[in-house]
C-alpha cells in the first residue's frame, strides 16, 4: 500500500501535515486532500519523527516539498525543530503553524517564530466545511513557492547564454512584472533545438519567444520597447489626446497616484522605463505593510496594484522614460524617450532610484556573472550551495538576505556602518541574527571582484584596520545607496546636489517658473507648479513601502486644487 502510494504521487509536489493530536491530523488532512489532491501528493504523518524521516525521504527521490503544516497547541509538542530542519532538505517550501481558534496563549510564540525565520506563516485550523480563510491562505503559500521554485507554464521562453548581461535583465525584467518566464541555455543540446525548431540559425541572442500569442512571436535581440509593443498592452496615444494627469513610474508611490487619480475621474497616464513595482517590486517578503500580517511580496503588492488602477482606467506606457518637460499653453508637455509626446495639466513624478554601482574593478565586467544589482528575487534559485555576499545595510539588503537564505550554502552580509539597526528595520535584525545561515560583518568594503568567466572571489578591506583578505564568493549582490532618476529635470525643477527634488519646505522663498513669488502649500509640491514629487525620488522622503504610498494617495487632493485652480484640460 505504501509502494502504491508512492507510486501515485511520484513527479507531483508534496504537502506534509504532522500533527500528534488526531483530530488536528484528520480535519487537515481531510480539508487538504480535499482541495489539492489532485495536483500535490497530500503525505500525514502523526509524529514529528515520521514526518522527518520522509521528508528526507522525499529529498532523496527529488520530489519537491511545496508546504509543511505543522500543529501547534495542546497535546502538541515543539513543533519548531521539524520547520527549522525543513530549510536544509526542502529550502523553497513554505512552513506553517496550524493553531486551534482561541488559543492565544501561543500567539506570542508564533509571532516570535516568524520573526526570527523560523516559519513562514500561521494557520487557523478549520472548524467546519468550507474554510475559505484557511484555504485561501493555503493558496497564497502554494503560490508563493510556484513562483520561487520556477519552472511549470513558459508564457515567455528566453533562449541566450546564461551569464549573459542581457539574459539577466530580461529575467530580472519579466520576473518582476510577475510574467511566467523558461530561461534555456543555448549552448545545451535542448537550447539548440529549440533554435532549430524556430528555424534560427547563428540568430542575434537572447532569442524571446512570446508563447501565449495566436502564433508563437518570435523575437531576436529585442529592445525593451520592442518587447512591450510585442505584449501588445500600449498603443501608441493620439497626438492630441490630453491628459490631467501624467506620472513618472510605476513604483508604490506612482501606483497609489494612479490609484487614486483614475478612481476620481482624472485621465491618468503612468509611464514606466521598467517593471511596474520599482524597487520594491524586487523584495522577496514586506512584513512591516499595514494589513498583511503574514507579510507580501513587493512584486504582488505592485501587481496588485497595478491591476487595480488599470481596471479603474488609467492608461499605462512600458518600457518608456521621460526625457525632457516644458510648459506649453495649456499645461505641460512631456516627451518620452521614444519619441513621442504628452500633453497634460499636470506631472507626478515618482520615478524613484537606482542602486548606486560598486566602482570597484571587476565589477562591471562580472556583472551578471556573479556580480548583481538587486535581482534577489530572480537570482536566488541559481544561488544553491553557494556562499553569496550582499553589500548593503538597508531594508532591501536584509530582505535580500533572508530571501537568498533559502538556496544559499551561506550569506554574509557587509555593512560599512558599525551596526544593522542603523538604516534597517527592527523586525529583519532580528530575522538575520536569528537565521544559522546569514553572518553579518561590519566595518568593511568591496574593492575588488575577481573571476574569469564568472565571480570567484572578492577582496575585502576592514575600515578599521586597513587590512585587506580574499574570500571564496558564489555571488554579489549590490544593494548600496540610490541615485535618483532625475537627470531629465535638470534645469526645470530645483534638485539638491545629489539630484533629489526639492519640495515644500525645502525649496526656498524664490520666483517660480517666472510667476510671482510663491510659498509651497504642501510638502509635495515642487518649484514648478502643477509638478509633484512623491516617493524616494523626493529630497527628505520616509524610505519605505507604505509611506511612499501615503504620498502617492495624498497627492492627488493636491493635484485636485491645482486643476480647479488653472481650469482642466482633459475632458472628464
Amino acid at each position: 500500500m505504501a509502494e502504491a502510494k508512492r507510486g501515485a504521487d511520484a513527479g507531483r509536489p508534496a504537502i506534509v501535515i504532522v500533527s500528534e493530536v488526531p483530530h488536528t491530523l484528520g480535519v487537515l488532512s481531510r480539508e487538504v486532500r480535499k482541495r489539492y489532491g489532485d495536483d500535490y501528493g497530500v503525505r500525514a504523518h502523526g509524529s514529528a519523527g515520521e514526518a522527518q524521516d520522509d521528508l528526507a525521504a522525499l529529498a532523496e527521490q527529488g520530489i519537491d516539498v511545496a508546504l509543511v503544516l505543522a500543529g501547534i497547541g495542546p497535546g502538541e509538542p515543539d513543533s519548531a525543530p521539524i520547520l527549522r530542519a525543513v530549510r536544509s532538505t526542502h529550502p523553497t517550501a513554505r512552513r506553517a503553524l496550524v493553531v486551534n481558534w482561541g488559543d492565544f496563549s501561543r500567539a506570542a510564540e508564533m509571532f516570535s517564530l516568524m520573526g526570527q525565520g523560523q516559519i513562514d506563516l500561521y494557520l487557523i485550523r478549520p472548524e467546519g466545511e468550507r474554510d475559505e480563510e484557511f484555504h485561501r491562505s493555503v493558496t497564497e503559500s502554494l503560490e508563493d513557492w510556484a513562483l520561487a521554485r520556477g519552472g511549470g507554464f513558459e508564457a515567455v521562453r528566453i533562449i541566450g547564454g546564461l551569464n549573459h548581461p542581457r539574459v539577466h535583465e530580461l529575467r530580472d525584467s519579466f520576473t518582476r512584472n510577475h510574467i511566467p518566464i523558461g530561461v534555456h541555455d543555448c549552448d545545451t543540446p535542448s537550447g539548440r533545438r529549440m533554435l532549430e525548431d524556430l528555424g534560427l540559425t547563428n540568430p542575434d541572442l537572447p532569442v524571446v519567444v512570446l508563447q501565449f500569442t495566436s502564433e508563437p512571436t518570435v523575437l531576436t535581440n529585442p529592445t525593451d520597447l520592442e518587447i512591450a509593443d510585442a505584449f501588445g498592452l500600449t498603443a501608441p496615444l493620439p497626438v492630441d489626446e490630453h491628459f490631467d494627469v501624467a506620472i513618472i513610474g510605476a513604483g508604490p508611490a506612482g501606483l497609489a497616484a494612479a490609484v487614486s487619480a483614475a478612481s476620481e475621474g482624472l485621465r491618468t497616464l503612468v509611464v514606466e522605463q521598467q517593471a511596474v513595482g520599482g524597487q520594491a517590486g524586487t523584495s522577496s517578503l514586506i512584513r512591516n505593510y499595514p494589513g498583511f500580517p503574514r507579510g507580501v511580496s513587493g512584486s504582488k503588492l505592485a501587481f496588485h496594484a497595478f491591476h487595480q488602477a488599470w481596471s479603474f482606467g488609467a492608461t499605462f506606457l512600458f518600457m518608456r522614460a521621460a526625457s525632457s518637460l516644458r510648459r506649453e499653453d495649456h499645461g505641460l508637455l512631456l516627451s518620452l524617450s521614444d519619441g513621442s509626446e504628452v500633453h497634460t495639466a499636470s506631472l507626478i513624478v515618482a520615478s524613484g532610484v537606482a542602486y548606486r554601482r560598486l566602482d570597484v574593478p571587476g565589477a562591471e565586467r562580472l556583472l551578471a556573472r556573479g556580480v548583481f544589482y538587486g535581482a534577489a528575487v530572480s537570482e536566488a534559485p541559481a544561488m544553491v550551495d553557494r556562499h553569496v555576499y550582499i553589500v548593503g545595510g538597508g531594508n532591501s539588503a536584509g530582505q535580500a538576505a533572508v530571501h537568498l537564505a533559502k538556496f544559499a550554502r551561506r550569506v554574509t552580509v557587509l555593512v560599512r556602518g558599525k551596526a544593522l539597526a542603523e538604516s534597517m528595520s527592527e523586525y529583519l535584525v532580528r530575522e538575520i541574527h536569528a537565521s544559522p545561515v546569514i553572518d553579518v560583518v561590519h566595518r568593511v568594503e568591496v574593492i575588488e571582484c575577481k573571476g574569469d568567466e564568472a565571480l570567484s572571489s572578492l577582496v575585502l578591506r576592514n575600515l578599521e584596520e586597513g587590512t585587506t583578505s580574499e574570500v571564496e564568493a558564489g555571488g554579489l549582490f549590490v544593494l548600496i545607496g540610490a541615485a535618483p532618476r532625475t537627470d531629465w529635470l535638470d534645469g526645470v525643477v530645483q534638485r539638491d546636489e545629489w539630484g533629489f527634488i526639492l519640495t515644500g519646505p525645502d525649496l526656498p522663498l524664490d520666483l517660480r517658473d517666472g510667476s510671482e513669488p510663491h510659498q509651497t502649500r504642501t510638502v509635495l509640491e515642487t518649484s514648478m507648479p502643477g509638478v509633484l514629487a512623491v516617493g524616494d525620488v523626493r529630497r527628505g522622503s520616509v524610505k519605505r513601502v507604505a509611506s511612499a504610498v501615503g504620498e502617492g494617495a495624498i497627492a492627488i487632493p493636491v493635484l485636485h486644487r491645482y486643476l480647479d485652480d488653472v481650469g482642466r484640460v482633459a475632458a472628464t
